[in-house]
């Protein structure tokens, strides 16, 4: 039977749980004999994602120290939420770090804007969708992906912190991918911080007030979401978080 392998050990160790190294002749026969067993649907498929992640890591992986700023397509231009995404590019900037988006319209696009009006690296990954597609201007380098799993995975990888600003769904789901990787430690030494108090406050309540005071996670998990209201506050945090 083979050894479950528990949130204590790190991606990529070795152990008795995990399968060993193989050279790339062993790796291939693995791979034939794996898929021949699969539809020619399924290889195709498994196919296009490999080619999604080689791609993505290729262009990714020489950037700079550089931060993931999580925000909503759906912010619009001349708000404080825009502002506070353009505010957050520039600090990022003026401090050092990379910006990463989903390089789209909205609070993204704030962010890459402002990271560029510093001279500072602004980077997105896209996502086809049927509506909120398409890049923002403001972007030095770009990667298109089709799957929203690849993307957070370069998110993630490619970032040394996070950043949430306000934002809907994808904001959540992305937010709590990295909060589970953190809590279960897959991952480590990858700060996150939510920025706007008025927007985050009534969630980190729920979180308190209903899933900790049910037992659903710990006190430390809530350490893991310091909650600010500035631009530079945010960035300020990341300076004290992540050595570059």
């Amino acid at each position: 039977m083979t050894e479950a392998i528990t949130p204590s050990r790190k991606a990529g160790e070795e152990s008795g749980g995990q399968l060993p190294r193989r050279d790339s002749e062993g790796t291939l026969r693995v791979l034939e004999e794996l898929f021949g067993r699969l539809s020619q649907r399924d290889v195709e498929w498994i196919l296009r994602v490999a080619k999604e992640f080689a791609e993505g890591f290729a262009t990714l992986t020489d950037i700079p120290p550089t931060l993931v700023v999580y925000a909503s397509a759906r912010t619009e231009h001349g708000t404080p939420e825009y502002d506070l995404a353009f505010n957050t590019g520039a600090e990022a900037a003026k401090a050092g770090f990379g910006v990463m988006t989903g390089g789209g319209p909205g609070g993204m696009q704030g962010v890459n804007e402002g990271a560029t009006s510093e001279r500072g690296p602004s980077i997105g990954v896209g996502i086809e969708l049927p509506r909120e597609q398409g890049f923002n201007e403001y972007l030095d380098i770009k990667v298109a992906c089709r799957y929203f799993f690849t993307r957070k995975v370069m998110f993630v990888k490619y970032s040394c912190g996070v950043v949430a600003l306000p934002g809907g769904g994808g904001t959540l789901d992305e937010l709590f991918e990295v909060l589970t990787l953190l809590q279960t430690a897959k991952i480590e030494g990858k700060p996150i911080v939510l920025v706007g108090r008025w927007y985050w406050q009534g969630l980190l309540d729920w979180l308190r007030n209903v899933v900790l005071a049910t037992g659903k996670i710990s006190e430390d998990d809530l350490l893991l979401l310091p909650l600010v209201d500035t631009a530079e506050e945010a960035v300020a945090l990341m300076q004290e978080r992540v050595a570059i």
